[in-house]
């Protein structure tokens, strides 16, 4: 799996290592339960109860009941609004007042922005990516994605399709209102890998706690034949 080091910002980094780990934890999985942190991080759940209610105390974490059988429910803790903030966003409101003026002052130039953006950002791919073998131009890939600060990561799959999962969306804000700026994160995909098929498998628009992209790289030809992805596995994204 490829290494998700995005860089931190400075509160998050400040933390207690154990502390940050369960934050890491939380936004990777969008929600999860005490012991499933403890086997995560090799501590016991007690500590990790530890760490859980000073992060609640500080407003980072929530949680929610949930009850399966008689007995007292457990809880499944997720990221509050304050532990999000902790993630790059990129200054999505000035981002947002800015795009607003343009589009207002020229609706047509609004679109010549993104599409100026997928641009540089492709050209800069395809450089970086140019010559290497298809594994390691997906690594690669990632690394790109994870410096923008998406804390991205990347999974080989049995049938030799990749799945490259963005933990953190760091134009949520604007992704909210404009939805170019989906729209061109899949093209920009598309172009850096042009002998593969990229498909959206799970999106934070649409309600997901990630978004995912299927790569499947294209088989070769037969003769006088059409290429087609390697594989027609179903679609499925990484649990947690």
């Amino acid at each position: 799996m490829g290494a998700m080091s995005a860089e931190l910002s400075p509160p998050l980094a400040s933390l207690p290592p154990t502390r940050r780990s369960i934050l890491l934890l939380l936004k990777k999985r969008g929600e999860a339960a005490t012991q499933e942190l403890a086997g995560d991080l090799g501590i016991t759940a007690g500590a990790v109860r530890q760490h859980l209610a000073g992060l609640t105390a500080a407003g980072l974490v929530a949680h929610r009941e949930e009850r399966r059988g008689p007995g007292r429910p457990s809880h499944r803790y997720s990221l509050a609004a304050a532990g999000e903030a902790l993630f790059p966003r990129f200054y999505s409101e000035l981002t947002n007042e800015l795009l607003e003026y343009v589009e207002t002052e020229d609706p047509g130039l609004l679109d010549r922005v993104f599409e100026r953006r997928r641009r540089r950002r492709v050209d800069q791919a395809i450089r970086r990516l140019d010559g290497k073998p298809f594994a390691e131009r997906v690594a690669e890939l990632t690394e790109i994605l994870d410096a923008d600060g998406y804390l991205a990561d990347f999974a080989r799959r049995p049938d030799g399709s990749y799945l490259v999962t963005e933990h953190n969306c760091a134009i949520l804000g604007v992704a909210q209102r404009y939805g170019l700026a989906c729209s061109t994160e899949l093209e920009f995909l598309r172009e850096a890998l042009p002998d593969a098929s990229v498909e959206r498998v799970a999106h934070r628009i649409a309600g997901g706690h990630v978004c995912a992209y299927e790569i499947r790289p294209w088989a070769k030809p037969a003769r006088g034949g059409r290429r087609a992805p390697a594989g027609r596995a179903k679609p499925r994204v990484r649990a947690g």
